[in-house]
């Protein structure tokens, strides 16, 4: 057996080009910047679950969907090992990784991106 050859096939010239280079690095640079705009987030109690005396928020839009359940436990009082099952729209829960401005712009309803909130699992 002959040893491997290096890998001779040709790098794009966008990627040696200087200002290719340069454009890479900004458009990285503008992903990274957290998007200050804020969403409405109206949530609604369902079952058992204590009704929140105020049910819209507005939350920044780059925040990952766990950060929303953080928030809604601590307005509850609720310790970290509380049950809490979140669903958008009465229809499937999130993961805590999706950001709250896609959740908001797939499944927003007049506006506002319905949270329902329940201490036991009620959908999906």
């Amino acid at each position: 057996m002959t040893a491997a050859s290096p890998d001779t096939r040709a790098i794009p010239s966008s990627w040696t080009n200087a200002d290719g280079g340069k454009e890479a690095l900004e458009a990285l640079e503008t992903y990274k910047k957290k998007d200050p705009s804020k969403v409405v987030v109206r949530f609604r109690a369902i079952g058992n679950a204590p009704i929140m005396r105020q049910n819209f928020y507005k939350i920044t839009a780059s925040n990952r969907f766990q950060a929303v359940i953080q928030f809604l436990r601590k307005e509850l009082g609720w310790k970290a090992g509380d049950p809490l099952y979140t669903y958008i729209n009465m229809a499937f829960s999130p993961a805590p990784d999706d950001t709250v401005s896609n959740l908001f712009k797939s499944f927003q309803t007049d506006g506002h991106l319905i949270v329902n909130y329940s201490t036991t699992a009620a959908w999906g």
